[in-house]
């Protein structure tokens, strides 16, 4: 059985006093032994002060640099395994920001995360629709071409989670049905399934992302194949954070 993972991307927030506390809330929450795991990714700017406090949990970058450290000469990247010397456990890549803002595609994503790997970190490759591509009737064929090409072949379910994030309901409060939830999610693992092979598809844990709050976590978390969410917004309050873990329990 899929262990839950409950992970908080925190995005461009939080200076240096209020993500020190917000991390200190969130591993004093999570100190105890817990049925499942969970992953805070602040911004760089602090990543390795938090990964340095004492926690039992994943501390995560939100992005790394599509080249590896020795090739040097890329001012203001930091490489996989710069963020694996902060301290951290894991990072994202590919999240739908990076890809519609930054012109990421899906073989940049794919590199991104095979330098992630190589440094010895778990990355959480994003894939998801956007509002057209949805009404269109294309959510399942973008994703799936996602997944082809951002998943590379060293993958594993060790080293690899996806998060399914429908970029129409990131931050925007509108969250598809479960019934849609569980045929993205499905088509997903049927996708790992055909590049990865059976077995480690069934083993690798999809999370949804998209407009997650502690009302409807435990809905969308019963869904089928839905392994845990990919928290923005909510995970900058530990209060609704953790009352989203919660429903784990």
């Amino acid at each position: 059985m899929r262990r839950k993972l409950i992970a908080g991307n925190w995005k461009m927030n939080c200076l240096k006093n209020e993500g020190l506390a917000l991390a200190k809330a969130v591993f004093d929450k999570t100190n105890g032994d817990l049925p499942f795991d969970v992953l805070i990714c602040p911004p760089m700017s602090l990543l390795g002060q938090i990964a340095a406090l004492p926690h039992k949990i994943g501390v995560g970058a939100q992005d790394v640099a599509v080249a590896p450290k020795a090739m040097g000469a890329f001012t203001g990247d930091v490489s996989a395994e710069m963020v694996k010397d902060l301290g951290a456990t894991h990072t994202i890549v590919g999240h739908s920001e990076r890809r519609a803002m930054h012109g990421e595609t899906d073989a940049v994503v794919r590199a991104k995360a095979e330098r992630a790997i190589d440094a010895g970190l778990t990355v959480v490759i994003c894939v998801g629709e956007t509002l057209a591509e949805r009404e269109a009737g294309r959510a399942l064929p973008v994703v799936t071409a996602q997944i082809r090409g951002s998943v590379p072949e060293k993958a594993t379910a060790e080293n690899c989670v996806i998060a399914y994030e429908p970029v129409w309901a990131i931050g925007t409060g509108k969250v598809p049905t479960t019934a849609d939830v569980a045929e993205i999610h499905g088509a997903v693992r049927a996708e790992l399934k055909k590049v990865l092979g059976t077995d480690i598809a069934d083993k690798m844990r999809i999370l949804y992302g998209g407009s997650v709050k502690p009302s409807n976590a435990k809905e969308l978390l019963s869904v089928s194949d839905v392994d845990g969410a990919l928290i923005g917004g909510a995970s900058l309050k530990v209060e609704d954070f953790w009352a989203i873990a919660e429903t784990q329990f």
